[in-house]
């Protein structure tokens, strides 16, 4: 099957993009169409998710204004011609489109400009197929490739008219290749998802065991490229990937950390979010993220210095939802990028970060900043201890000794049968008492 997506090819073992690939990016914007962002800024983050995907050189870009959405060609037929030419005197051989486009779209644009073409979830599909390192988020993207390929098995195929006659035997026409083809890929998504299965169940025996370690869980989260990656590795001393790239982390890394105050606590990196982001990647990246769902505390970093920066973390905010993520479930937001504002500015952030004590004004780069949001995340966890009344017998001495290695036990009295203990504990070391 040849539809133009090569994130199945690779996946099957093909690499298509030995050489680069000229690119063109366009950004339709519908003037009837209500978005967070202004147009430009939308065609500046698709040239950058392009510029993200190795093999390709972008040469062009345009916001491309409509009236109303054509259903055959998205564009008019007068822009349609336009572009054509353009895309002639470039020598492009890709056509990004930063936004959906129907199967029937894609093969009237390929046939009147002879280029291929990808939608923006096309694209961020070959991003995420580029850069999975583990086993899991290899067969993540394929799970979510292949959902992608099957909403567009109608697509310039010629042979998708043509049935497959059987032997004669029960009589009536054979099934058409659509639905062969559609098995095939159902087949294989049944195969993926039991192999997920098994990955998810090793995901949570580890788990389940971190839950009988009581430290707490901190998830960073936030647009892509928003230096996460960055500020991990500088909290941790880890060598995480952190370039000025989207999607330069898709694989989650967690690490342990030892806060100012002593307490330990594990961090987890997650992949960056974007707006739009496909509902296919959103369900295949669950499993991946559930990391998110069990957190103690989420920090939300934010690239300050980016113009749209209320518009990303209102799109991260969103997604959060969308996961299932707990409204209760304490969050920090990080301005990170300091550096990368003028002094007038940085002024001005700090300031307001001052008055509020969810607010960290820092720079991940400079590591301006990061001590306080330290010391701040250790006075989060102190502050959510609990004190509780317990009472031992003896036979529980396993139990006995576990608080005294965790250094919970306040105060403790020797009784007839056993120990009478005043412990301050976290919730997530209530819960691993409770699981001894």
């Amino acid at each position: 099957m040849d539809d133009g997506f090569s994130v199945e090819r690779r996946l099957a073992g093909h690499d298509t993009r030995a050489e680069a690939t000229l690119a063109y990016v366009l950004h339709p914007d519908l003037k009837t169409a209500r978005s967070r962002r202004l147009p430009e800024h939308g065609l500046a983050e698709a040239v950058a998710l392009a510029t993200a995907l190795p093999g390709l050189e972008v040469v062009g870009a345009d916001v491309v204004r409509l009236s109303k959405l054509s259903p055959g060609m998205l564009f008019g037929t007068g822009k349609v011609a336009e572009i054509a030419e353009r895309l002639k005197d470039l020598g492009v051989g890709l056509v990004l489109i930063d936004g959906p486009v129907t199967p029937v779209q894609q093969r009237n644009l390929e046939k009147e400009w002879g280029v291929k073409l990808l939608d923006r979830t096309g694209l961020i599909l070959e991003i995420f197929a580029d850069r999975a390192r583990t086993r899991e988020g290899v067969l993540q993207v394929e799970l979510a490739a292949l959902s992608y390929q099957r909403t567009r098995l109608v697509r310039a195929w010629t042979h998708l008219e043509r049935q497959r006659g059987g032997l004669g035997f029960v009589g009536g026409p054979g099934e058409t290749q659509i639905e062969s083809d559609r098995r095939a890929i159902d087949d294989q998504v049944v195969r993926i998802k039991r192999q997920l299965d098994k990955v998810a169940k090793t995901r949570e025996l580890h788990r389940a065991a971190r839950r009988k370690v009581p430290f707490p869980l901190i998830a960073l989260v936030g647009y892509t490229n928003a230096g996460k990656s960055t500020l991990f590795n500088r909290i941790t001393g880890a060598e995480v990937l952190a370039k000025d790239m989207l999607f330069a982390t898709l694989d989650p890394t967690m690490r342990g950390l030892e806060l100012p105050d002593g307490r330990k606590v594990i961090l987890s990196d997650t992949v960056g979010f974007i707006s739009d982001l496909p509902t296919q990647l959103v369900a295949a990246f669950r499993a991946t993220l559930e990391e998110v769902l069990e957190a103690d505390l989420i920090l939300h970093i934010r690239d300050i210095s980016h113009p749209e920066s209320a518009e990303q973390a209102a799109d991260v905010a969103d997604i959060l939802t969308s996961l299932g993520v707990r409204a209760d479930t304490p969050q920090f937001e990080i301005w990170n990028k300091l550096d990368l504002v003028d002094d007038t500015s940085r002024a001005a952030l700090l300031g307001q970060a001052d008055k509020s004590a969810r607010i960290f004004a820092l720079s991940a780069v400079t590591g301006q900043g990061v001590p306080a949001l330290l010391d701040a995340i250790s006075a989060a966890f102190e502050l959510t201890r609990t004190q509780a009344e317990l009472t031992l017998d003896f036979a529980q001495g396993r139990a006995h000794a576990w608080l005294h290695a965790e250094g919970l036990i306040e105060e403790e009295a020797l009784t007839d049968t056993g120990w009478a203990l005043r412990v301050r504990w976290t919730e997530r070391q209530e819960k691993a008492f409770a699981a001894l």
